[in-house]
């Protein structure tokens, strides 16, 4: 398997701390049978992304693990005025494996509608977003016909492996195996932080989607898609979008 996200590198984000803490976490990738990760640091606000920072943490990790585990490396990328020069400056950097495929993370607490003609930006300039745990959103999961058109649009989506166990929650789990039914979801990743609550395992997802929807979608998620977008290449699986959904009822609320 490949996991296309996680918060493996020491000390640049909110993941691993120490070089221990990282090899602990890679000890449980390989245990799990994921042969390479992408480490996806976050650039936001909050962790300025130092590509050459990046770069040295990653070679000193995959010194450590040698040919037991492959790291490649892309970045959580938040759609900030700052990120968004820097990556019209130039994308490699910021993209998975340094090719055309960049991990996309959207606020919790606002995302304005001028958005789509950002991401419709990022496609002018050659690049392939990917909407990472759309299910964990609080905005997408209330209005999931923004996933549903951007990703006609052109864009990819990924949840994240603990949400089709329930890990974060009831809702997440639901949202996320209807928008693999409906066609919407293209990977399914780790974001792996820790060694607890959010490893770096993939094996359980796959599991539960082979046992669900069969083992050819399950290959297709956590294989095959996500070894395109290592090598930069079109994807194997693009799942038709279902048509004639049904609309989510909204709630109403009355001020007084």
């Amino acid at each position: 398997m490949v996991d296309l996200h996680c918060h493996l590198l020491p000390g640049i984000d909110d993941g691993a701390q120490t070089i221990e803490d990282s090899l602990a976490m890679a000890e449980d990738a390989i245990r799990d049978g994921i042969t390479c990760v992408v480490a996806t640091p976050h650039a936001n606000t909050e962790y300025h992304f130092d590509y050459a920072k990046v770069r040295a943490a990653r070679e000193e990790l995959q010194s450590r693990l040698g040919q037991r585990l492959t790291i490649a490396t892309g970045c959580d990328f938040h759609l900030n005025p700052e990120n968004l020069l820097a990556l019209k400056n130039d994308a490699a950097p910021f993209c998975i494996n340094q090719k055309d495929y960049l991990l996309v993370e959207f606020n919790e607490f606002s995302i304005p509608r001028a958005m789509d003609q950002t991401l419709h930006e990022l496609h002018l300039m050659g690049l392939r977003p990917i909407i990472t745990h759309p299910e964990r959103n609080g905005i997408l999961r209330s209005q999931p016909e923004r996933l549903r058109g951007w990703v006609q649009l052109g864009c990819y989506a990924q949840v994240t492996a603990g949400s089709l166990s329930g890990v974060f929650g009831a809702g997440a789990q639901q949202d996320a195996w209807t928008w693999i039914d409906q066609g919407l979801v293209h990977f399914v990743a780790s974001d792996g932080h820790n060694t607890e609550r959010r490893p770096v395992k993939l094996k359980l997802a796959y599991e539960a989607i082979a046992k669900a929807r069969g083992k050819e979608l399950a290959e297709a998620l956590l294989v095959e898609n996500p070894k395109a977008v290592i090598g930069g290449a079109a994807l194997p699986y693009a799942p038709e979008i279902a048509r004639n959904v049904e609309r989510r009822k909204k709630k109403r609320f009355f001020f007084f």
